[in-house]
């Protein structure tokens, strides 16, 4: 059974940087391309970032590119998001989902349907 655990969120002042984390367990975490979420109150949720099952290939909302990097690290069966120059239209809760693809990623990974397992979220918020 897929379960994806997201922690590293909290308050944080405009400017700021947070680094969200990721934990797969009880599964092959290397088989999975990993994408990152956030949804605001009364929002649909939105893409973030995606990185395939090597690490080689990622994938930004035009938001957070050159603010966000997203990374992994197989062996600990981990997927991080580091945020700098946080804004407060940063603020919401942000999800780690998780599909098993060998593919790189792009647009497709920008889709929440794409994905198959998702964990239960970490709030982010930011202060202006």
């Amino acid at each position: 059974q897929v379960q994806l655990v997201e922690s590293g969120g909290g308050l944080v002042q405009a400017g700021g940087s947070l680094r969200l984390s990721c934990a797969g367990a009880g599964w092959i975490f290397s088989r999975y391309a990993m994408g990152w979420f956030r949804q605001a109150p009364g929002k649909e949720r939105e893409f973030v970032a995606a990185i395939n099952w090597s690490g080689g290939s990622t994938y930004y909302e035009d938001s957070v590119k050159g603010r966000f990097t997203i990374s992994r690290d197989n062996a600990k069966n981990t997927v991080s998001l580091q945020m700098n120059s946080l804004k407060p239209e940063d603020t919401a809760v942000y999800y780690c989902a998780a599909v098993e693809s060998r593919r790189d990623v792009g647009v497709s990974a920008a889709n929440t349907g794409w994905y198959d397992y998702w964990g239960q979220g970490t709030q982010v918020t930011v202060s202006s």
